[in-house]
């Protein structure tokens, strides 16, 4: 594939071992030389920097994402293997393969471009107000109808079962050949409704209901149906699921691209400050666990290696790379994850890809040597 990527069939494939799965320059040389090795060395620095990406969701505060991933394709020293997503996460990183697939890294940046394009006509002008500092948000026509909504089921409310965005994937996302020719290991979170248990979609047998049940909100769509059973938005249950990328993936490099504030600045008071935190941690608090229980993993498999089994080994090879959406005035209303409104989205996507082009210049050394953040910020 374009760049260097790996593929489920490739040499980075799920199936190949550790020393086949990199490329024949990776490959530590057998019975080498000192000089041999140092050269091996430089020619393993030189390789791409391959990252797998956790990718959260949160509705259009996803194009602050696009613009991040916009950000990482402009830099020719990045390679990719896994994407995990959840909801927006996963619209983004599918549409990412997708793209990629039909045009390498120009292919991918058109589809996002794309994508979020269609998004952003969902809102029209006259439900957004503009307020102090030119802050765009929701009028308050726009705030009483979202707030009437929730009063009704999505059967009641659609009864028909519209979703354009439905229609737009089915016609842009060529699922067929991404199943066969994905140039990335996808992993896409949904929610069983009815156990709460979360599902991993797999790119070799990806659909759009899947990918659609991964952003189903059950307060505005009807639970998407798979294999006889329920699915809802996979943020209830994992946001993003981080696992997959640990135990399915070569790379030891996983970047978190997060939406959700990692901790609020003072107690909410108001109903709408508390609704909007309850919200938050219900999106937020199993990946907040989940990187907690590696946290803790890695601190109790130790650095000796005479007792390292592969499991330790991997947990204290990881490392973990983090570009948040902290201190943006923007992303701190959850309000304005129903704002679809493309100027909007087009000032979350600059400022995804500041942030981003940010964390380059200061942190892509570290990739493959260091971890670039301390996930014990996470631990219990």
């Amino acid at each position: 594939m374009d760049d260097g990527q790996g593929s489920k069939e490739g040499p980075r494939g799920a199936a190949a071992s550790s020393d086949e799965a990199k490329e024949p320059s990776q490959r530590l040389p057998q019975r080498a030389s000192a000089g041999a090795l140092v050269k091996w060395w430089h020619r393993l620095r030189e390789g791409p920097l391959r990252l797998n990406l956790a990718l959260q969701g949160g509705g259009a505060h996803g194009a602050f994402t696009w613009g991040v991933l916009g950000a990482l394709i402009d830099d020719p020293r990045l390679a990719f293997e896994g994407l995990s997503g959840s909801s927006a996460g996963a619209m983004n990183a599918v549409v990412f393969a997708d793209g990629w697939m039909k045009g390498g890294r120009e292919g991918a940046r058109q589809g996002l471009a794309d994508y979020w394009a269609f998004v952003g006509q969902q809102l029209h002008a006259g439900m957004v107000v503009q307020g102090k500092d030119d802050e765009l948000g929701l009028s308050p026509a726009s705030k009483l109808l979202a707030t009437w909504a929730g009063y009704f089921s999505p059967t009641q409310l659609n009864p028909f079962d519209l979703n354009p965005l439905r229609d737009w994937l089915d016609g842009h996302i060529a699922f067929d050949r991404l199943r066969v020719h994905s140039p990335f290991k996808l992993f896409v979170g949904a929610t069983q409704a009815n156990t709460g248990k979360l599902r991993v979609f797999r790119e070799h047998e990806l659909t759009l209901d899947m990918l659609l049940a991964s952003a189903c909100l059950p307060r505005i769509h009807r639970p998407v149906m798979i294999d006889g059973q329920p699915y809802w938005d996979g943020g209830y249950s994992a946001n993003p699921a981080v696992f997959p990328l640990f135990y399915d993936c070569d790379s030891r490099d996983v970047l978190l691209v997060l939406l959700n504030p990692l901790q609020r600045e003072g107690t909410p008071q108001s109903v709408q400050e508390i609704q909007t935190r309850i919200l938050e941690l219900a999106f937020s608090a199993n990946f907040m666990r989940e990187m907690s229980v590696f946290a803790m993993a890695k601190d109790f498999s130790g650095p000796g290696l005479l007792t390292m089994g592969r499991l330790e080994r991997r947990l204290q090879s990881m490392r973990f790379h983090m570009i948040d959406s902290s201190k943006l005035a923007a992303l701190q209303r959850t309000e304005t994850q129903l704002l679809a409104y493309g100027p909007f989205l087009e000032a979350l996507r600059a400022q995804g890809h500041e942030r981003a082009a940010q964390w380059l210049s200061v942190h892509a050394d570290s990739v493959g040597r260091r971890s670039s953040t301390d996930v014990r910020q996470w631990a219990v």
